[in-house]
C-alpha cells in the first residue's frame, strides 16, 4: 500500500473511531426531528457531520466535501469525500445497536475508497476499488482488517436477503430466501460483502448512503445493479439532496435473474 492510501485509511479509522466514541455516549439518549424529506435527524447527526467535515478540511484541505447534513452539492473537485455521519438514525434513537458512520472518497466523481464503522458492534469495513482510475489502489475489501468476499452459495431458506422499509412489496410466498430488515442502508449491503447475506435492496438511498458501501461491495466480488439511474460518477454543481438511487446488490452476477423479478412492484 502506498503512503497516500495508508494516510487515507488511517485518517478514516482514527476519525470515525473518535466520532463514534462520542456517538456511543448519545446512543439511545437523544430525540429526533423530521427533515423536509421526512427522514429523521438528531443533534448527534449534526454534531458528527460537523466533526467529520472539520477533520477532512484539516487533513485534506483541497478536497471537496459532500455530506448528508452539510453541503449536498457536488463541487466537481478531482477529489471529494462523501460523508454519512450517522446511517440508521431511527435505530440510533431507539437504542437498536446497528448504525454506522460512512466515509467514501471519490476521484473524478467515482468512489475508489470506502470506510464504514459500526460503533455498537465494534466493526469496521473498508475497501479499495481502483476501477479505471489508474491510481494504483490495490482492490480489496476488509472487515476489521481481515479480507472478506461475497458468498458463492445458492439461495435457499437457510440464506438471507435484506430489505429496506420501503421495499416490502418484494415479499412473496415463494421468495427464495429468508428476509431480514436491518434499518441501515450501508449495513444492508455490507452483509452481502461479508458473505452473510446473498442480496439486498434499497428503494430510496442517497449518494451518502451508497458511496462507501459501493466500493466495498464491488471489491468483495458483489454485483451492484442500479434500478433507475446510476449514482456514479457524480456531476459537478448538482444538488443530490433530493436524488435517490434504487439499488439491488447480490453476491454474484448469476443471482440477478433470481431476485430481480421480485422487484417489479418496487416503488422507485
Amino acid at each position: 500500500m502506498t503512503e497516500f492510501w495508508t494516510t487515507v485509511l488511517e485518517f478514516a479509522q482514527i476519525t470515525t473511531a473518535r466520532v463514534g466514541k462520542q456517538l456511543m455516549d448519545d446512543f439511545g439518549q437523544v430525540q429526533a426531528s423530521h427533515k423536509a424529506d421526512g427522514s429523521l435527524v438528531t443533534r448527534a447527526d449534526k454534531w458528527a457531520d460537523q466533526e467529520l467535515r472539520n477533520a477532512i478540511a484539516s487533513t485534506f484541505p483541497d478536497y471537496g466535501i459532500l455530506t448528508e447534513e452539510g453541503d449536498k452539492v457536488f463541487p466537481g473537485t478531482e477529489w471529494c469525500w462523501v460523508v454519512d455521519p450517522l446511517d440508521g438514525t431511527t435505530n440510533f434513537t431507539r437504542g437498536i445497536p446497528i448504525w454506522s458512520i460512512s466515509l467514501g472518497l471519490l476521484y473524478k466523481g467515482t468512489p475508489i475508497f470506502g470506510y464504514v464503522y459500526v460503533p455498537p458492534l465494534k466493526e469496521s469495513f473498508h475497501g479499495f476499488w481502483e476501477g479505471s482510475s489508474g491510481l494504483g489502489a490495490s482492490t480489496g475489501a476488509f472487515r476489521n482488517y481481515h479480507p472478506i468476499h461475497t458468498s458463492e452459495e445458492e439461495p435457499s431458506q437457510h440464506h438471507f436477503f435484506n430489505l429496506c422499509s420501503r421495499s416490502t412489496s418484494v415479499i412473496k410466498q415463494d421468495f427464495p430466501c429468508k428476509i431480514r430488515m436491518l434499518g441501515v442502508a450501508s449495513y444492508n449491503f455490507l452483509t452481502v460483502a461479508t458473505g452473510a447475506v446473498l442480496g439486498g435492496v434499497e428503494a430510496t438511498p442517497k449518494v451518502w448512503d451508497l458511496a462507501a458501501a459501493w466500493v466495498i461491495v464491488k471489491a468483495a466480488g458483489g454485483s451492484w445493479i442500479s434500478l433507475n439511474s446510476e449514482p456514479f460518477a457524480l456531476s459537478a454543481g448538482v444538488d443530490y439532496s433530493d436524488r435517490s438511487f434504487p439499488t439491488l446488490v447480490v453476491s454474484r452476477p448469476e443471482l440477478v435473474s433470481t431476485f430481480k423479478p421480485y422487484l417489479e412492484n418496487l416503488k422507485i
